[in-house]
């Protein structure tokens, strides 16, 4: 039998009817958070990015942005783009994909590594080569 795919749906709507809201009604479906962000007004520069991303979208080109504004908040316009998220050292590339729309950019690029340990180096001391056994 074959797996049945399901259709994505945020809070009953699909991605189309979310992508055809105007903004007050979108505003009022999202979290709490992101609903009191929304209702203030966009930061300066995370209107600009929004720009820049209607711009590539309505031209149809396939570009990744690069932003360092990981506050910015996932719309439903922004569905299918690639955006390069700065992580503090590297550029992460986040494919925004439907479940992520009202999720933060920065969510989806960590900023930071697990650590992990392994055998002490060259140059360490008599105590710090003494290892546990496991």
């Amino acid at each position: 039998m074959a797996m049945m795919s399901r259709e994505f749906r945020y809070r009953g709507l699909t991605l189309e009817e979310l992508q055809q809201l105007p903004m007050d009604e979108l505003v009022e479906l999202l979290p709490s958070r992101v609903r009191r962000t929304l209702k203030r007004g966009l930061h300066p520069e995370n209107r600009k990015l929004l720009e820049k991303i209607r711009r590539i979208k309505r031209l149809g080109i396939k570009k990744i942005i690069r932003t360092h504004r990981r506050d910015m908040i996932i719309l439903p316009e922004m569905v299918g783009m690639v955006i390069a998220v700065h992580n503090g050292k590297d550029w992460v590339n986040v494919e925004i994909k439907p479940e992520m729309i009202g999720h933060y950019l920065g969510e989806f690029a960590p900023t930071c590594k697990v650590v992990k340990h392994s055998r002490p180096g060259k140059g360490a001391t008599r105590s710090s080569k003494w290892l546990p056994l496991k």
